[in-house]
């Protein structure tokens, strides 16, 4: 299964989502590579597009991802909302260490998405982040490169 960042019970359905309450990972201060964490996550391969607006749960204001703030990103081996790297640079949510160094050891670079490989790990996820309709993964390309 894939790594689960930024699903907290304020932003989805409400509580027991896999990562728990965003007032929980709030942090005064982020890590030193904040900014590169940030722009890893920004990086993300898209997997679903989702045609909604958000605003930022904890102030209310709109931010840079509240135009399809709930579409869903991966590296391959982490998932993640679009808004996620919004409370990460903002609010400094808290960042899995498995994560970081996973991210760390990758140079801070997107790895391309090997669809063979991710298809298992996305079907076997989606169902616990409550996409429970979607037919299993089906991509014409046998590698995804992030823009």
């Amino acid at each position: 299964m894939l790594g689960l960042l930024g699903f907290y019970d304020e932003l989805d359905a409400g509580p027991g989502q896999p990562n728990g309450s965003l007032h929980d990972a709030v942090r005064p201060t982020g890590k030193p590579d904040e900014a590169d964490l940030v722009a890893y996550l920004d990086a993300g391969h898209y997997l679903i597009d989702v045609m909604e607006s958000g605003r930022d749960v904890l102030t209310g204001r709109p931010h840079r991802h509240s135009a399809g703030c709930s579409s869903l990103l991966t590296d391959g081996t982490w998932l993640w909302r679009q808004d996620f790297p919004h409370y990460v640079e903002t609010h400094h949510a808290a960042l899995p260490e498995a994560f970081t160094e996973h991210v760390r050891g990758q140079g801070f670079r997107m790895p391309p998405l090997i669809t063979a490989e991710f298809a298992p790990h996305y079907n076997e996820t989606m169902p616990v982040v409550g996409w429970t309709s979607l037919v299993p993964w089906r991509s014409p390309a046998a590698v995804l490169k992030s823009n």
